[in-house]
């Protein structure tokens, strides 16, 4: 069953859509993250059901990040979303640290992508259904220029800016 919830933030009204799951605190994996007029972002659907006590701890983390003490989210995501290709490039940006960034160059390199796949990365990167606890926030230009991110750049650069990177 695919459940959801909406909450306030300083990016405005996240939705959350998530998925019943056994082993997730609260008994719900996040399937997605999503902010106002995000580009790619989820809608609420037909027979989804509405349900805040399911997303209270990710609610709480969330709180607690925005307030800035937390500096690593403890969720559990659903993992069905993506290719393979775009589930690896999305590991990659959960391992940038909190308070730092990193470009989009530097991770094809970690990868072990060639210089020609970086716009592949890029694209995997702005797939990415998990808007700020999935950090691809922190990643940017090679001459540290904010580039492409699905919530929009004012988004990127509130979160960095939160984040002291």
């Amino acid at each position: 069953m695919t459940v959801y919830t909406t909450t306030d933030s300083p990016l405005g009204e996240l939705l959350l859509v998530g998925e019943e799951s056994a082993t997730a605190k609260g008994g719900t994996a996040l399937v997605s993250l999503s902010v106002p007029g995000q580009k790619g972002g989820a809608a609420v659907l037909d027979g989804w059901v509405r349900d805040d006590a399911a997303f209270e701890a990710i609610t709480a983390q969330l709180r607690s990040y925005f307030s800035g003490g937390l500096t690593h989210f403890d969720i559990e995501y659903a993992t069905g979303a993506g290719t393979d290709f775009q589930r690896k490039v999305w590991a990659a940006v959960d391992s940038v640290p909190y308070g730092t960034t990193t470009t989009y160059g530097r991770l094809a390199q970690q990868l072990g992508l060639s210089r020609a796949a970086v716009r592949a990365l890029g694209t995997a990167i702005g797939r990415n259904p998990l808007l700020v606890v999935r950090p691809c926030h922190r990643v940017i230009g090679a001459d540290g220029s904010l580039t492409g991110y699905a919530g929009g750049l004012e988004r990127k650069q509130l979160l960095l800016d939160l984040e002291a990177a």
